[in-house]
């Protein structure tokens, strides 16, 4: 193919891609939020399934992992059920990037760890346990394993405390 070619056939791709994704996944902010009655994550969104919530907006929720790989192990979760990236609306992978920022930020502060994994998984296959779109932020420190899930529940008072002490420090 010459090489005007292929930029025609990108750009003509990239058009294409741009209006797929928009027709399919038009972001609408008084439309309803699609939930899943067998999500752990939606039963939290609604409210009907504890956590230990540090931050909230529009499109996502942030708590801490009730199961977390290190204390501090923090979620983001989209407040629309999506399965995994593919399904995700382009507006709350945007929030859930911006969020980790901020959130990231509040990790540094209270724990001060030696090094922050920021994990997406997609599908069994990559590690996806919670067919829910996420964003795991993990502390890390020197000399200890690096791990996303663990067996093992934290404990509900540290859970409790790690999370006031989030919010007082997460600026958004």
């Amino acid at each position: 193919m010459p090489p005007g070619c292929k930029i025609a056939f990108f750009n003509r791709f990239a058009i294409l891609y741009s209006a797929a994704k928009r027709h399919l996944y038009p972001y609408n902010k008084e439309r309803a939020v699609h939930q899943s009655d067998d999500c752990i994550f939606c039963q939290i969104v609604q409210g009907n399934a504890p956590c230990h919530k540090v931050h909230e907006d529009d499109l996502t929720i942030t708590f801490l992992d009730i199961f977390p790989a290190t204390a501090g192990h923090l979620l983001i979760v989209t407040k629309e059920h999506f399965s995994d990236l593919l399904e995700a609306t382009p507006a709350a992978i945007a929030q859930v990037g911006a969020n980790s920022v901020a959130v990231a930020a509040a990790i540094q502060q209270v724990i001060a760890p030696d090094g922050l994994g920021i994990y997406q998984l997609n599908k069994p296959a990559a590690g996806q346990t919670v067919f829910h779109y996420h964003m795991h932020l993990i502390p890390q420190f020197d000399g200890q394993s690096i791990g996303i899930h663990s067996k093992k529940q934290g404990d509900p008072a540290e859970l409790l405390l790690l999370a006031e002490q989030f919010r007082k420090n997460l600026t958004h």
